[in-house]
């Protein structure tokens, strides 16, 4: 949640006293033990035995915190009003119960299922793991050249082991879309020594191709992506720690000025009754 109660709520005085109870500490741990007991209630249903005993009562459970958490959106949206729209956090929070508010019946009984996404409130809720989804989707431009890197490496690769291994291991190099397949279970480290050891068997040198293969893509490409999201994160970081700092210095400043405003005008009071004074017949 990011909506901030600004000075524009001081002449709302019931929106001004809602904006900051719902920014309180206090109300965002409620919301936050409630969108962790919605958690455990949806993974009890998943038990038939539990579902079996207590299934009323799960349901019951349920439908009452989906209407806490429908009254808990209206009153952001009384007391932000359009701030509330603005917030992309917000629209998500807006779609995540909205959807457990369509029906579950029918073609649409899929649906039932995404009730389990109200759990994924907790990122807009929790300030670090909004600050990790951020900084993922900032991350997003950066990880094209990545991508590129490796879709040629999985290209070049592919090719070489459809025409290397394609005739001894047909099931795993047989054909360009096996290759591609396959070069992804060795990126993944997925069961990798069962397929080199058979190539190795067939060329005793296919260690030379599958190693170098496994430690880039692996060990290297992989890391870059952590990398450019760790970059992410700390540029975030540094981002909001400077933009607080300059909102400080600039609280900062206003404060002195009001402080200089008042002194020029009480020296201006001062010399008024000194001219007063100086006025008057002793």
């Amino acid at each position: 949640m990011q909506e901030t109660v600004t000075t524009a709520d001081a002449g709302d005085a019931p929106r001004a006293r809602l904006a900051r109870l719902i920014a309180g500490q206090r109300f965002q741990r409620t919301v936050i033990a409630l969108i962790l007991l919605n958690a455990v209630t949806l993974g009890l249903e998943t038990s038939q035995s539990v579902t079996a005993e207590y299934g009323t009562l799960l349901y019951a459970a349920d439908r009452a915190l989906l209407w806490i958490f429908t009254l808990e959106l209206a009153l952001r949206i009384y007391a932000f009003r359009a701030r509330f729209f603005r917030d992309p956090w917000g629209l998500f929070d807006l779609i995540v119960v909205g959807i457990a508010w369509m029906p579950a019946s029918g073609p649409l009984a899929v649906l039932r299922a995404l009730r389990v996404l109200r759990v994924l409130r907790l990122i807009s809720v929790v300030p670090s793991l909004r600050t990790v989804v951020e900084a993922m989707l900032a991350a997003l431009p950066g990880m094209g050249s990545i991508v590129l890197l490796m879709l040629l490496l999985f290209y070049v690769a592919a090719v070489m082991a459809t025409k290397l291994y394609g005739a001894d291991m047909p099931e795993q190099f047989g054909t360009l879309g096996d290759s591609l397949f396959t070069l992804f279970q060795l990126m993944t480290l997925d069961d990798w020594a069962n397929i080199v050891k058979p190539a190795m068997e067939a060329d005793p040198y296919a260690l030379l191709f599958f190693l170098p293969f496994i430690l880039i893509a692996t060990f290297v490409v992989l890391n870059l992506f952590i990398g450019v999201i760790v970059e992410s994160i700390q540029t975030l970081r540094a981002d909001r720690d400077s933009a607080a700092d300059s909102a400080a210095r600039a609280e900062a400043h206003g404060d002195a000025q009001a402080v200089l405003a008042e002194l020029r005008a009480l020296r201006g009071e001062v010399a008024a009754l000194r001219r007063e004074r100086g006025g008057q017949p002793d």
